[in-house]
């Protein structure tokens, strides 16, 4: 058998997971099919190359040679794809944007950071989905987010960089509640109300907002789930349910946004590119205009401000 790309991106995966199951999730396959292969591919070059140790699976001496070619191999693979797209581009760019307040903005700023480039934007409410089409090839590149200590596990051909390294979520009462009048909410506080999310809620966010409320004495009750956001907007201002939202979020009449206390549940945004579609070059500037968007939104509410001047380190860099 000769060993084939395919085989390369298996064990830097390997190699990347530190456990076969967790190898095999990422690609998308079994672990009784990995496995399979890997033994295949042992075979090709002559030894094992990993056994198992206190950490989980760990390259063997062999291994360690093998996975640093293959890495190079991989390396190069993916830098002639991106290199040559810019050469002779096939098409606009693609961007695949999950439901972020920044959205907006950030079709503006790609106008103006990436002239000349075409580009085109999706806007979904599936992380998942997101993920997918980019491993599938109908996206050159996602824009996400994620949710306290949630990892979005993304295909072996992307990269990906930190657009915002940490936000605090705040919660969108109606104007009429009793703690409207407050600077800050405490999660405590909330006990017993009805909580709106999202259809597909899978950046970790329930998860996380359950393991805060457990952590405050008390399990949310989730008994909305949309996709529009003007009609959650009047349903928070009737006062039928409370929301957990960004800090950049927009004023929606007969609602207020306050900030959580301690910072509970807090949030990132994520770049992700495939390596082979989408230049270094490209991808800067994506990230760019990324973190341009969110900064043309800090303003929006003033205890954002204060929580940055707090955590000054926080702030989204602009290259």
């Amino acid at each position: 058998m000769q060993l084939e790309l395919r085989h390369l991106q298996a064990i830097r995966r390997i190699a990347e997971a530190g456990s076969l199951g967790t190898a095999a999730r990422r690609l998308g396959v079994s672990q009784p099919a990995l496995s399979a292969q890997l033994r295949r591919i042992e075979r090709a070059v002559g030894g094992e190359l990993f056994v198992r140790g206190p950490r989980g699976v760990e390259p063997t001496r062999l291994g360690e040679f093998v996975l640093a070619r293959a890495r190079r191999v991989l390396g190069e693979m993916d830098a002639l794809g991106a290199e040559a797209r810019g050469f002779a581009p096939g098409g606009p760019l693609r961007l695949g944007c999950i439901l972020l307040v920044l959205v907006g903005a950030l079709l503006d700023r790609t106008d103006a950071v990436m002239a000349g480039q075409e580009l085109t934007v999706d806007v979904g409410v599936s992380v998942t989905a997101l993920v997918r089409a980019l491993a599938a090839g109908q996206y050159d590149a996602i824009l996400y987010g994620e949710v306290n200590d949630h990892r979005v596990s993304l295909p072996d051909n992307a990269e990906t960089r930190t657009v915002v390294p940490r936000e605090p979520f705040c919660v969108r009462l109606s104007a009429a509640h009793p703690l409207a009048a407050r600077e800050a909410v405490g999660l405590a506080d909330l006990a017993g109300e009805q909580w709106l999310g999202l259809v597909e809620d899978d950046d970790g966010g329930p998860e996380a907002l359950t393991e805060a409320c457990a952590r405050a004495g008390f399990t949310p009750q989730l008994r909305y789930r949309i996709t529009d956001r003007t009609l959650g907007h009047e349903l928070v201002a009737a006062g039928r349910a409370v929301a957990l939202t960004q800090p950049t979020a927009s004023a929606a009449p007969g609602t207020v946004l306050r900030p959580l206390t301690g910072d509970p549940l807090t949030g990132r945004v994520r770049l992700a590119w495939n390596r082979t579609a989408v230049s270094a070059r490209q991808a800067g500037l994506l990230h760019r205009a990324a973190a341009l968007a969110y900064l043309d939104r800090a303003d929006t509410n003033p205890f954002l401000r204060r929580w940055w001047d707090a955590h000054p380190g926080l702030r989204p860099v602009v290259d």
